[in-house]
């Protein structure tokens, strides 16, 4: 017969007090057993928060955490959208969320241990739609939707089916790539009309750029690489100096599965084509691992014009606590390729190779001090040398004039004007040289983020940045070198936010002092607002969006090396330093502001967006003639110019680099993403960009070139001239691209496109005659184009999959800019092969 025990009982009870106390121990010795028997002993504790994509809980959510490859526990989340989850085994985790309606989203994977709490939050979105969780924006992560910021994020999926990032980056709009030439050739890149030397360019939040913003895009095979982050607009608030039109920020896969997993990848094709890529990852208790290698060459269709590169890369990750992770990434790329320049204007292949080793390092600490409070450190390091060299002189002697001659030819440019002789492709004396470019930046960033409200947060950060370089030209006697140093201080403070989980904002700061040119600041304003919040129906889900941001870029090393002041100071001129106060050349500023709408259309599968964008890049480094340089210094008087332009006359200055261009860039951007089915995605976009010169004073803008064929066309044989468009901009840009994923087959076919470009030939002064009967004029120069890609693989097997990849389909020569020759059609076929798991990339 079961009793009850209550308080008058127990003091009735024999004994007294003390049979009172042995009953409240022997109470207390049940309840503690039966709270231990339902709690694992050293539990490890998961716990978060699962909300959707515009931070609001979920409830009802199914959150599963998986251990070596099993699901140990489950558990929905509550009605605020935080769920707990607790397991006796301390180990390799990762957190398995889906919800109703919601795609089912895997967690990175991390260490916990015994007697340890680990928060890890989860965004979860629709099936039907596709959104990424970015940092480029604002440094933390944060979801798309939650930005009302321009980024595209490329996963693993969109990357694979080509060989560099350059070919990816055609797919995000507002973004223009220049190939100079075959695959290997000088890639350059171009955002919403910005200069391609004003974009900063990341790896783990390392910079990658030169000193001074320069980037060539032409070694970044995607080997290793995770994903590519893509911002337009200013971000120099977030990152400082280069970021003025945009940022593109790559990262580096890590190992999650709990066994090594090896993934080989072989093709060949045409053209003398070849690739092997070897990759290896996996986790071993509180270790992550990644490793890659490819190697990858074509004989390219020119003569002399061989590529080929190696990359390597690795990422390793350790656990020193729960709240504790130290995480190194190295990638290395050796590349060699041969110069064949602009071939259609001499048809001579040239006796040049260009050498490129590009190393890049980074070291991160980061800690979290409490579910509100994270902090990192991050150190970098990159090294690049570059070396050109022309081992022999080609074409034909002309000993009297000491030159050589290409072959005679006719070159048609886009616009319609045509040009027929010869082009100087060298000079005797100078048939052998060779040039040697080194750049070193050394970064450390600090940051830390606090969450104040679960719709507030703050971040500070503060970078230093040790830049140091050097132009070393060879063909000179003795050797002719250019070391250059600079120290920077960069400091950040921002805030980002949300009212009611219908308008997100952010707000923030940046004030650099550049070892250079000194203190320069820059602030960023952006919100988004939700008219209609996302949903079932046919037009639920409306925003528009605004964003306000200004960002600076600091000098190449040779265009400091070009300014006044270098003159000077390395020809005897200090005291004109001093007395004329000359100053050192500037930053590039420029201001942007940017807003549009984005429309969820037929249940959040169809994403319209359309968007306004308007850039003034202002300071500009130009290289203006040396006489006109003394009537562009503030504060001097007329007999002091006179003064200064005979000083630079008698010192044989020819050109020097300041800070008088500015240009302006306005356009819209529109992309379009539907996913008809589970296994279907569909992408598009278009952006239509008006850029004009409003200010100059380059040679060419003051003194026009003339060609005599066409007497009446002003021609900028180097720079635009002013009211014309910068040059390699199209108007026209877009893109469409169609993916299927199934059980055995899968494919991507994809289609970029751009209209005629204003350029130049770049050869006044270098026919036969030192004429300019080879200039062709400016307006609409380069060709528009279409390319046509298209690749498949099928699954044979779990382990095994056969694909191909056709690229250029249409065989368009006239993808590169005017003079130079794009590959034609090439065709890849090779084997994918799999031991263990596939490495996680996406």
């Amino acid at each position: 017969m079961h009793e009850e025990l209550s308080t008058r009982s127990l003091r009735a009870a024999p004994g007294g007090a003390c049979g009172l106390r042995r009953t409240r121990r022997t109470l207390l010795l049940v309840a503690s057993t039966a709270l231990l028997s339902s709690v694992p002993l050293q539990a490890a504790q998961v716990h978060g928060v699962v909300v959707d994509l515009l931070n609001r809980p979920i409830a009802g959510a199914v959150v599963s955490l998986v251990d070596n490859g099993k699901i140990v526990i489950s558990a929905r989340t509550r009605t605020d959208g935080t769920y707990t989850l607790s397991t006796s085994n301390s180990g390799r985790f990762y957190v398995l969320a889906t919800g109703n309606n919601f795609r089912q989203l895997v967690t990175e994977s991390f260490y916990g241990g015994s007697l340890e709490s680990v928060e890890r939050n989860v965004t979860l979105q629709p099936d039907t739609l596709r959104q990424s969780v970015v940092v480029s924006a604002t440094g933390t992560p944060v979801a798309q939707t939650q930005l009302s910021a321009s980024v595209t994020d490329l996963k693993r999926t969109d990357l694979q089916s080509f060989l560099n990032v350059a070919d990816a980056l055609r797919q995000v709009p507002g973004f223009s790539v220049a190939t100079s030439g075959e695959r290997g050739g000088v890639t350059s890149l171009f955002i919403r009309g910005g200069n391609s030397d004003d974009n900063k360019i990341l790896l783990d939040g390392v910079p990658m750029n030169d000193v001074g913003g320069t980037f060539d895009f032409a070694n970044v095979a995607t080997t290793g690489i995770a994903s590519a982050e893509a911002y337009r607009g200013s971000d120099s608030v977030v990152y400082g100096t280069d970021a003025g039109a945009g940022v593109v920020a790559f990262t580096t896969p890590r190992g999650s599965t709990p066994f090594p997993s090896l993934f080989y990848e072989g093709d060949g094709g045409n053209f003398g084509t070849y690739r092997n890529e070897v990759q290896l990852g996996g986790t071993r208790n509180k270790l992550d691992y990644y490793g890659a290698f490819s190697d990858y060459a074509t004989a390219n269709t020119i003569e002399h014009n061989a590529y080929h590169d190696v990359t390597s890369v690795t990422n390793l990750g350790y656990a020193l606590t729960t709240a504790t992770t130290l995480r190194g990434t190295v990638r290395n790329s050796d590349s060699n390729t041969g110069a064949a320049g602009q071939y259609a204007f001499t048809r001579t292949p040239t006796d040049e190779k260009q050498g490129d080793q590009n190393l890049f390092i980074s070291a991160t600490l980061a800690h979290t001090f409490s579910d509100a409070w994270q902090a990192s450190a991050t150190y970098g390091l990159a090294r690049k040398r570059e070396r050109f060299q022309q081992f022999s002189a080609t074409g034909t002697l002309d000993a009297d004039d000491g030159i050589y001659l290409g072959q005679n030819v006719s070159v048609t440019g886009a616009n319609g004007y045509m040009v027929a002789g010869q082009t100087i492709t060298s000079y005797v004396g100078s048939e052998q040289y060779r040039t040697d470019l080194a750049s070193n930046r050394d970064n450390l960033h600090a940051q830390t983020s606090y969450t104040f409200t679960p719709h507030l947060t703050g971040v500070a950060a503060f970078r230093y940045e040790d830049e140091r370089g050097m132009t070393d030209d060879v063909s000179a006697y003795p050797f002719s070198k250019t070391p250059i140093e600079r120290q920077n201080y960069d400091y950040t403070l921002a805030l980002q936010g949300d009212f009611k989980n219908r308008l997100f904002y952010t707000l923030g700061g940046g004030v650099e002092k550049n070892g250079l040119f000194g203190t320069v600041g820059a602030p960023h304003l952006g919100a988004s607002y939700y008219l209609v919040r996302p949903g079932a129906g046919l037009l639920h889900g409306t925003r528009v969006n605004f964003n306000f941001s200004k960002g600076y870029k600091e000098p190449t090393l040779g265009q400091q090396t070009g300014s006044l002041l270098a003159f000077l100071q390395e020809n005897g001129g200090s005291t004109l330093v001093n007395q004329y106060q000359v100053q050192p050349i500037g930053a590039a500023l420029t201001r942007s502001y940017d807003g549009g709408i984005e429309q969820s259309v037929a249940n959040e599968r169809v994403l319209l967006k359309v968007s306004y964008f308007h850039n003034e890049f202002g300071n500009q480094v130009e290289s203006v003639g040396a006489t006109a340089v003394p009537q562009l210094l503030p504060n001097l008087t007329s007999a002091q110019q006179l003064a200064l332009e005979a000083y630079l006359e008698a010192n044989n200055a020819y050109g020097l680099d300041l800070n008088s261009l500015s240009f302006r860039a306005q356009g819209v951007e529109s992309e379009l993403s539907y996913s008809p089915q589970k296994n279907l995605f569909v992408r598009g976009g278009y952006t239509y960009l008006d850029a004009v010169v409003q200010h100059s004073f380059s040679s060419d803008a003051l003194a026009p070139s003339i060609n005599p064929a066409f007497p009446t066309v002003a021609i900028g044989n180097y720079s635009p001239l002013v009211g014309a468009r910068p040059f390699r901009r199209p108007p026209h840009t877009g893109f469409v691209s169609l993916t299927y994923s199934g059980s055995k087959w899968s494919g991507v076919a994809s289609t970029t496109f751009a209209s005629r470009a204003d350029d130049t030939t770049a050869l006044g002064g270098a026919d036969a005659s030192f004429g300019n009967s080879l200039l062709l004029p400016n307006r609409d120069l380069d060709y528009g184009y279409a390319n046509v890609n298209a690749s498949g693989t099928y699954q044979a097997s779990t382990r095994i999959g056969i694909y191909t990849q056709l690229d250029n389909l249409l065989s368009q020569q006239h993808i590169s800019p005017v003079g130079y020759l794009s590959t034609p059609m090439t065709a890849r076929g090779g084997v994918r092969i799999t031991l263990g798991r596939v490495v996680k990339g996406d």
